[in-house]
């Protein structure tokens, strides 16, 4: 969050000073390496917070339908109107949330991917089609978790939110006040002049360091690795959903992550129910449907239909708040219901992480929870650039600009201490950490002092 204003020249006197240099050298570096991904996350997750506003804008013609007398279409017919003007599967139906909304298919192509197909209730018109895959949400989010790139980047941004961490904790050290109080919580105005923007870095850090830490912590249950490892550890612990949920059902070998259009953190890698083919006939859709709202499932769910003869008719709803989160698996030929899980079923780990990934997207306590995370991506994108501009101005030429290392590594063990927590708690970081502490000692002195 701060660099001193000037160099320290004798640390091998005072311990302080070479715990402090030693600090300042890997907040330095942390920051340089995760500075492009950390606005690049700033800026999409920024976007995400209004993701809702902006679908509305863009889908409006799309979502919007003028209400009519009549009552709707029957969900099964619906069906049909948008298979025959997108040729495929239906994998997914999503009711109408009132009587404005239009009615959204899921449509499984052969050579398109998911079409989303967007159907009058009322008059069975295609209003529009949309690939899933070309959604501008849809894309921000991949954007944002690097996916597009495969799993080596999705690694690489699970390491920069763990940095995100170690840059709020060596940020606040450096920022302490020791005994001064100009930069600390107020900025000295000198415009041209490096103190000014090393306060708007240090400033800025001081009233949000905490809420930057808040959202680097709340993104890593998403992570490839570390995400997945909780999920686990979650669920084999009794944190999550009662293993009782899964005793009497008949469970397919693949995660519901893997299986359903959208679900929340905690079933990620729950097995999915199966349906028991007895020689019965499907219920259907407009069954299930019904069976859903007499289940009492808040409306805005979507429905992911059976893909074979085992599948099950899944509801799931995500709103606002986490505690109406619900999903629900139907016996595609009974209707019985074989599983029905909400936030309430879930223990004190999993509702704390869900609690944490409501607030993080900004859902949880309406307009000032989207401000409060848009605040803390906009200080994210400030306190970079900020950086950048007092990196440069303080860069010597030909030079990287580094801070000088500790002459006395001894003395900063405190240091060690928090890398090798912090490396126990988040893996790839601590790797990461490694590395880069091998090649900070194996740098020959002289390539030292000219990165210095």
């Amino acid at each position: 969050m701060s660099y001193p204003t000037r160099r320290m020249e004798d640390d091998t006197a005072v311990p302080s000073s070479a715990l402090y240099r030693a600090v300042w050298r890997w907040h330095f570096y942390a920051g340089l390496l995760v500075l492009p991904f950390m606005i690049l996350l700033a800026t999409t997750g920024g976007l995400y917070l209004f993701k809702d506003e902006i679908n509305g804008l863009i889908y409006r013609h799309d979502l919007t339908v003028a209400p009519a007398d009549s009552a709707p279409l029957a969900a099964g017919e619906l069906i049909e109107k948008a298979t025959a003007a997108v040729p495929g599967t239906a994998v997914r139906y999503v009711p109408p949330v009132g009587p404005a909304s239009s009615v959204e298919v899921g449509v499984a192509t052969p050579d398109r991917g998911t079409i989303s197909v967007y159907v009058d209730p009322y008059r069975g018109t295609v209003l529009g089609t949309v690939a899933d895959a070309s959604k501008l949400m849809f894309v921000i989010k991949k954007i944002h978790s690097l996916e597009y790139f495969g799993w080596l980047t999705n690694r690489i941004i699970e390491i920069v939110a763990g940095w995100a961490l170690v840059l709020v904790i060596t940020g606040f050290y450096l920022w302490w006040p020791r005994n001064r109080l100009a930069g600390v919580w107020t900025m000295r105005l000198k415009p041209g002049k490096r103190v000014l923007w090393r306060d708007l870095h240090a400033v800025s850090g001081a009233y949000v360091g905490l809420l930057i830490f808040f959202l680097a912590f709340t993104g890593l249950p998403w992570s490839g690795f570390w995400g997945a490892k909780i999920n686990q550890f979650v669920d084999a612990n009794g944190f999550g959903y009662p293993p009782e949920y899964w005793q009497s059902v008949p469970k397919s070998p693949l995660p519901m992550g893997h299986e359903m259009h959208q679900v929340n953190w905690s079933l990620e890698s729950a097995p999915m129910p199966e349906s028991t083919d007895m020689g019965m006939a499907p219920i259907g859709i407009d069954k299930a449907l019904a069976i859903f709202d007499r289940l009492g499932v808040t409306k805005g769910y979507s429905v992911d239909l059976p893909s074979g003869p085992e599948g099950v008719y899944s509801a799931s709803v995500f709103p606002d708040r986490v505690a109406q989160e619900r999903v629900v698996h139907l016996d595609q030929y009974t209707g019985k219901p074989l599983f029905d899980g909400g936030f309430a079923a879930l223990g004190v780990g999993a509702k704390a992480i869900e609690w944490g990934i409501s607030v993080h997207q900004g859902q949880e306590y309406g307009r000032f929870n989207q401000f409060l995370m848009l605040a803390g991506c906009l200080a994210i994108v400030l306190m970079s650039a900020s950086a950048l501009v007092m990196w440069w101005k303080r860069r010597p030429q030909g030079s990287l600009g580094a801070p000088r290392p500790p002459a006395n590594y001894r003395v900063a063990k405190g240091v060690l201490a928090i890398a090798v927590a912090i490396g126990v708690i988040l893996p790839l970081v601590g790797a990461s950490l490694l590395v880069m502490l091998a090649i900070d000692w194996l740098l020959p002195a002289r390539l030292r002092e000219r990165l210095a």
